[in-house]
């Protein structure tokens, strides 16, 4: 099984990537499956634009087929997004507007909202609310909120009641994902999902 995550932070060494790397090695020590990791940081993705919606542009080609490649294969996407001003930041919002239904589409998703204070809701409103309508990415009924996100996960051990808190909620959590991930390739197994007729949500 494969899974992506997505570290939506466009900053260097923020928190969402040690989210992102913590999430990825908790879920690498408890199962055998393969975990990788789409910074945003690493790899700034240009925003959407008219030559990305034509489809066949050279320059949109070489940045993006690598990662449809790797969403193609995935059978879960776990979103690892900042909290900015009460929002997700325009290049996760960016990410998903990128990516087409044959790509995520009936695949158990998963987000992950990483707060420096006591926030952290706000993200998982905004992507529950909007970020599905064509994307067919199915969200589970879970999700995550990383608050106070420069106090824990920073150590091989707990350091905090906080901090030991958030790593069992996270194993809870990730575990859940990983069944959903399983469960929904049979819906894609299933022959009966129709793009052709119907690629949109309503």
């Amino acid at each position: 099984m494969n899974i992506i995550i997505l570290s939506g932070s466009h900053r260097e060494k923020s928190q969402s990537e040690k989210v992102s790397l913590y999430i990825q090695s908790n879920i690498k020590n408890q199962k055998e499956l393969n975990v990788d990791i789409i910074s945003l940081a690493k790899n700034p993705i240009p925003f959407i634009d008219d030559d990305f919606l034509n489809g066949n542009d050279e320059n949109w080609a070489r940045i993006w087929k690598p990662i449809s490649s790797k969403l193609k294969e995935a059978d879960g996407i776990i979103i690892v997004t900042p909290e900015w001003h009460g929002m997700s930041p325009s290049g996760v919002k960016n990410f998903l507007l990128l990516c087409k239904a044959n790509e995520v589409g009936h695949k158990a998703g998963l987000i992950v909202s990483v707060s420096a204070g006591m926030g952290g809701s706000y993200p998982i409103a905004e992507l529950r609310m909007n970020s599905s309508k064509n994307t067919r990415i199915c969200y589970i009924p879970e999700h995550l909120i990383i608050r106070d996100c420069h106090n824990v996960l920073n150590d091989k051990e707990p350091q905090s009641s906080n901090d030991s808190d958030i790593r069992k909620r996270i194993s809870y959590t990730t575990n859940l994902f990983i069944e959903y991930s399983s469960a929904l390739k049979k819906v894609r197994d299933s022959g009966i999902i129709d793009l052709k007729n119907f690629p949109n949500g309503m």
